[in-house]
């Protein structure tokens, strides 16, 4: 056995256990034996259990999309809908550990802080597109209001997505398509 295979085995492990039972309901010995390795195993590659949920926060798919491959000047609602459709895309294989990671936030300020990191580079990233497709004649408030709106809206949608029907984010064209045309005036009143 490899210590990336181990190691990985763990990580498996501790993922399906804390969504079965919990983060505080599962004890090390319980991820070991899942594993199939020895107890000391687990605290040799993750010194805290509670340095398992940071290594699954690190699990959560990238976020890093680089704003011209979804930018289309001069077409806000097209260039929004491509950023969520992406960024759906990334997020639809990891529902399960992504709900689990929201449930451990409430009480693991390491998950909460990681989530805090990855909203806050969300936002800058829906920034990032909004200026792109505006050409960025918007001000500076209205800016930065939509972009933590957007951001808070694919979050919640990403946070809850298994409690829905088909296991997808609930579709919200219509709140991107109002959140677009709203922009996109603002941004015609301030056009050179």
């Amino acid at each position: 056995m490899t210590d990336d295979s181990a190691k990985e085995r763990i990580l498996c492990a501790a993922e399906a256990l804390f969504a079965e039972s919990g983060f505080d309901a599962t004890p090390t010995s319980r991820i070991a034996e899942r594993a199939g390795v020895p107890k000391g195993l687990v605290h040799y590659y993750f010194r805290r259990k509670s340095d398992l949920l940071a290594a699954l926060v690190a699990r959560l798919p990238d976020e890093n999309i680089e704003p011209a491959a979804v930018v289309v000047p001069g077409d806000l609602a097209g260039s929004l809908r491509r950023l969520v459709s992406e960024l759906d895309r990334r997020f639809t294989g990891s529902l399960g550990l992504s709900h689990l990671l929201w449930r451990e936030a409430d009480t693991h300020h390491v998950v909460r802080d990681a989530l805090g990191e990855r909203f806050q580079h969300l936002v800058r990233l829906v920034r990032s597109v909004i200026v792109g497709a505006t050409g960025g004649r918007l001000a500076v408030a209205d800016l930065d209001n939509a972009s933590g709106l957007l951001a808070r809206a694919v979050t919640h949608r990403h946070a809850t997505a298994r409690h829905s029907g088909d296991d997808r984010p609930a579709e919200f064209d219509g709140e991107l398509t109002f959140l677009a045309n709203a922009l996109s005036a603002k941004a015609k009143t301030r056009e050179p």
